[in-house]
């Protein structure tokens, strides 16, 4: 393929990228820093948008604590969907997948329906002679949500970078006399590393800036940001300037948090070459 050629095959994705990620974000930009009445420039939206500072920090903490679980459930489960046989493998990670094929209204609407005072589990506490639980309108809830929502984000990779550690490596590691601790902590974790980046990364920015799993699951005891923009362009206080600014402070957090992955990988790969 001659180098023309090859600018041709990439053309599409330039304007891709153009129309729906440099444009938008220079729209952004500008509705961030100028006024809704004057359209002068100003730093008024982004004062305004700091203020909800602890809302942001509610966001992330929730976000990360819902990523940290993912990994949790998904490591290990991966890790033996990667062991077994192809058929089985692709019998699980179709049972992975076949939610997704579900819409992400209806499925947290499910939650809604199992969780609420009553719900499923209450009545089901009430039919034997037990008080109510509160399993809704909390964090608990949120985080639940996001775990249930976001955690094929999170098996998908690691099975994908699991299934390419070769089989021989870990039986050549316990010829050697290593338990199934140092094989995970010392074969298995290090070469599967660049799959958790990628899991995390993929967890992390979808449930920090969400809203309607903390809509549905939370109410007005859990308002996270993505509430907040939501409000500014979808709801009764439709704001524009107010809504860019908010997006921009929740676009730097999570440009933050992918440089922190990124770092992380790049560190790996030095330690690898080493």
């Amino acid at each position: 393929m001659n180098k023309n050629s090859s600018k041709f095959s990439a053309f599409p994705y330039v304007l891709w990228v153009l129309f729906f990620t440099v444009i938008p974000f220079l729209l952004v930009i500008y509705f961030t820093f100028t006024s809704k009445s004057t359209g002068n420039l100003t730093m008024e939206n982004l004062a305004n948008a700091s203020k909800y500072f602890p809302v942001l920090i509610r966001s992330v903490y929730l976000a990360v604590i819902a990523t940290v679980i993912c990994l949790v459930i998904a490591y290990p489960l991966a890790f033996t969907m990667s062991r077994c046989s192809k058929r089985t493998q692709r019998l699980l990670l179709l049972m992975v997948m076949l939610p997704m094929w579900m819409n992400f209204l209806l499925r947290t609407y499910a939650w809604v329906t199992i969780l609420d005072n009553n719900g499923i589990i209450n009545n089901f506490l009430s039919s034997l002679g037990l008080p109510k639980l509160q399993l809704i309108n909390n964090r608990g809830a949120v985080v639940l949500g996001m775990v249930y929502n976001y955690l094929p984000f999170m098996i998908t990779p690691l099975y994908s970078i699991m299934t390419k550690i070769d089989k021989s490596i870990i039986e050549a590691a316990q010829d050697l006399g290593c338990n199934s601790t140092n094989v995970i902590t010392k074969i298995v974790l290090p070469l599967s590393f660049p799959g958790i980046l990628t899991g995390i990364t993929m967890t992390f920015v979808p449930a920090v800036s969400t809203f309607v799993i903390s809509g549905l699951l939370g109410g007005s005891n859990c308002f996270l940001i993505g509430d907040l923009i939501q409000q500014q362009f979808l709801g009764n206080e439709y704001n524009l300037n107010y809504g860019a600014a908010t997006s921009l402070l929740l676009m730097v957090v999570v440009f933050i948090s992918m440089g922190i992955f990124n770092s992380f990988d790049n560190d790996e790969m030095e330690d690898s070459m080493v």
